[in-house]
């Protein structure tokens, strides 16, 4: 059982870091297409936004969540772990991270958002050092 769960959790993992690296993608674009009052593409992009945030991103993020929390119910010693203290809050980060996307798409999708296309490129690396932290964190388990 809990090869099976862990296995989807890795699968909801890639899943939600798809839609992490995805979405502030997007909102390159969509913040492009504002400079240049193209509302033709901001319309698209709003749509691709909310579909991308609630269709694949919030139901990735509660499997990555529920099935992590199945995997500690199944293996509680993992908890007296270092590593997976670092982990785990490296994981809060990432929801943090996860609303903060939510917050930039209202404010994009009301015409309130003044950050630039540049501070979103910026904006959506910060998911791939979290990503590369939480690996080693998990494969190597350093303390």
């Amino acid at each position: 059982m809990y090869l099976w769960i862990k296995a989807l959790h890795l699968v909801a993992v890639v899943t939600w870091f798809a839609a992490m690296f995805y979405l502030p993608r997007l909102f390159v674009y969509h913040a492009m297409a504002r400079d240049n009052d193209d509302i033709k593409a901001i319309d698209y992009f709003r749509i691709m936004e909310r579909k991308l945030y609630r269709g694949i991103m919030v139901p990735s993020m509660l499997a990555v969540i529920g099935l992590g929390i199945a995997l500690l119910y199944l293996v509680p010693g993992f908890m007296s772990q270092g590593w997976l203290h670092a982990k785990l809050a490296l994981v809060v980060l990432l929801v943090g991270y996860h609303h903060m996307c939510l917050a930039y798409m209202k404010k994009l999708a009301s015409g309130t958002c003044t950050k630039s296309h540049v501070y979103f490129r910026w904006f959506n690396e910060a998911p791939v050092i979290v990503l590369l932290a939480i690996v080693i964190l998990a494969v190597v388990k350093p303390f």
